[in-house]
């Protein structure tokens, strides 16, 4: 096992290294900077303002604190590697980012799910709302959504550490599905366990995400034009963000199952738009679209103006 974790690994994944490095590390802090800003500040927002203290609010809150761990995960790392002449990790180190990686990723699925679950029973079943959605429930789906994932794929992680490893070159930028590439066999179990996970942590909720918005749309069709005002409102910038992280998720299944055949440049495009856009979409989405934030949002910038 210290034979294992001493192993370095080399990230093959980068293009022009030599050319463009410190284009990308301007280019990349510049946007990290903003989505710890800008995801931050919106927490700080709802932390602070009891009429932001709201499931909805909460939720988003957790979402975007999400966008906060996700980036931290690789734009350290990225950071260090524009600047240093070999891109490496150790072996226990890129099991860890993967772990962290596919944790918190797994967990915005589920966050978009109980926001989803929380929007029907506001819009659909408002009368009741208050009864279901109480702290201890928000807490409780909050709980679920940071340790299901977690407890999932801490079983994979494990079994990899386990691994012999024959490859030491990754072909990507960070350490994603692509380990799998690293052993000189893969485990049937490791499959197994991997196609659980993506039923359970990301094929699942979108289900149950994409179901749940198709009865608000469908009541919100029936009704009055306030009531449709009030479903698209609420209902749009949580669709937005699902269908920005969707893109994430299908890039990550697919692109890395076609490693091999898609090419390395427009592989490493792919990869860097996934991390420029997707972080810094959620708090602009929120802090335009939902009239609570964006309120607060003016009247901090506005009083720091004064």
């Amino acid at each position: 096992m210290d034979e294992l974790n001493d192993s370095l690994i080399t990230l093959t994944g980068y293009v022009e290294m030599n050319k463009y490095r410190y284009l990308y590390f301007s280019v990349f802090f510049t946007v990290y900077v903003l989505i710890i800003c800008s995801n931050s500040t919106i927490v700080y927002l709802i932390w602070t303002h009891k009429n932001l203290h709201e499931p909805m609010y909460i939720f988003i809150g957790a979402l975007l604190f999400n966008c906060v761990i996700y980036s931290s995960t690789f734009y350290p790392k990225l950071l260090t590697d524009f600047l240093s002449e070999k891109q490496v990790i150790p072996y226990s180190g890129c099991i860890f980012q993967y772990f962290v990686f596919y944790s918190v990723g797994g967990s915005e699925f589920l966050l978009l799910a109980v926001m989803a679950f929380d929007r029907y029973v506001s819009i659909c079943k408002p009368l009741r709302y208050s009864t279901i959605m109480r702290k201890t429930t928000v807490k409780c789906l909050l709980v679920f959504a940071w340790l299901f994932p977690s407890l999932h794929v801490v079983v994979q992680a494990v079994l990899s550490t386990r691994s012999k490893i024959c490859n030491r070159n990754l072909e990507a930028i960070f350490c994603n599905n692509t380990i799998y590439t690293l052993p000189c066999m893969r485990s049937r179990t490791v499959t197994i366990i991997g196609f659980v996970i993506l039923l359970d942590v990301a094929v699942l909720p979108m289900l149950f995400t994409g179901f749940t918005y198709t009865k608000i749309f469908i009541m919100a069709y029936q009704s009055n034009k306030t009531f449709q005002r009030k479903a698209a409102e609420t209902c749009v910038p949580h669709l937005l963000v699902l269908i920005s992280f969707f893109y994430l998720g299908v890039y990550d299944v697919i692109i890395v199952r076609l490693n091999s055949d898609f090419p390395k440049a427009a592989r490493f495009v792919m990869t860097l738009q996934c991390f420029l856009y997707h972080p810094l979409l959620n708090p602009i989405i929120y802090g335009l679209k939902m009239k609570e934030i964006s309120k607060h949002l003016k009247r901090l910038f506005c009083s720091n103006k004064v």
